[in-house]
């Protein structure tokens, strides 16, 4: 029996959870955990310090947790909406597999354990920020901007792009200009990959009641935005090359990276409102995905690399 009816929701408290492992696994959000977990992996090891690999592990498995706990707690929230949107109808809680007061307690209980391991074990400035974005996703973003304004991601889109600076907090206890680098590429990034999504979701969004920028502005509005966050990532995402913060390697590899990026971005500009099927919007929405993973898997490689010709003396 759905908990959620019709777009609205009501606790049954009597009844019994049917809630198995592999739910309270969905609520963590694992494939996007899994972006922030390689994300902040590369914060870590890209700091300019001898990495303990006893301290990433704890490191990166309380960021993988507080990530998980931002998801639950989402989840939790906005179980009344994604009962009525196609992709989120079958999560846990909308579905009634797990009840909601079990995703509120499951997520607090993960925050509050991920904020105080990462703490003592770590430090309290990795832990602090880990801490202020889950607050930022669970209540700014869930909670007021997702439902208030067309913003909702630009704004909310920090949230998902502070785990490379949480990891390098992690491993220097300080924050650097090259890592708020890394924060600004995922910042910019994230407008365009999910304006590219409610274009071809925009009904779903509709029927939910989410001011979703093609919902509120139009389409033709959110292909022009959508272009232009784009032409802006693909630059600072060269930056830390043009800084030398890397090598040529990287810079290269941004380059090509950024260059395919506006040009699906531009198929998207052009794009008509007679294409029905949108599949520029669906191509974009791909190819941000992988952009973003090739992005920082360069980034990665060129740290190993930089560090493995430190140790060798090249």
């Amino acid at each position: 029996m759905a908990l959620v009816e019709n777009g609205r929701y009501d606790e049954d408290r009597f009844r019994i959870s049917e809630a198995t492992a592999g739910d309270f696994v969905s609520l963590l959000k694992p494939r996007v955990m899994s972006l922030v977990v390689f994300t902040a992996f590369v914060g870590f090891l890209a700091a300019p310090v001898a990495p303990n690999p006893l301290i990433a592990v704890i490191a990166i498995l309380s960021i993988a947790v507080g990530a998980g706990a931002s998801g639950a707690l989402n989840m939790w929230y906005d179980a009344d909406i994604d009962a009525v949107m196609t992709r989120t109808a079958s999560r846990p809680v909308p579905s009634g597999r797990v009840l909601p007061g079990e995703a509120l307690i499951f997520g607090v209980v993960l925050s509050g354990l991920s904020v105080m391991t990462l703490g003592v074990l770590v430090n309290w400035l990795a832990a602090s920020l880990l801490a202020f974005t889950i607050f930022f996703y669970a209540v700014v973003y869930t909670m007021w901007l997702k439902r208030s304004t067309p913003q909702n991601i630009v704004i909310g889109g920090a949230a998902g792009a502070f785990p490379p600076m949480i990891g390098w907090a992690a491993a220097t206890g300080s924050v650097s200009f090259e890592s708020v680098i890394l924060f600004l590429v995922i910042f910019l990034w994230t407008p365009p990959h999910f304006w590219a999504l409610a274009l071809f979701k925009c009904e779903d969004y509709a029927r939910a009641g989410i001011p979703m920028m093609p919902n509120v502005a139009g389409a033709a509005s959110t292909r022009r935005q959508i272009f232009a966050y784009t032409v802006v990532v693909a630059p600072v995402a060269v930056l830390p090359w043009g800084l030398g913060y890397t090598t040529v390697f990287y810079g290269i590899t941004s380059i090509l990276l950024g260059v395919g990026f506006v040009y699906y971005a531009w198929t998207v500009f052009a794009m008509t409102d007679a294409d029905r099927a949108m599949r520029p919007a669906k191509a974009l929405f791909g190819y941000s995905l992988l952009y973003l993973f090739a992005i920082f898997a360069a980034y990665l490689g060129d740290a190993v690399y930089e560090r493995a010709a430190g140790l060798a003396g090249i």
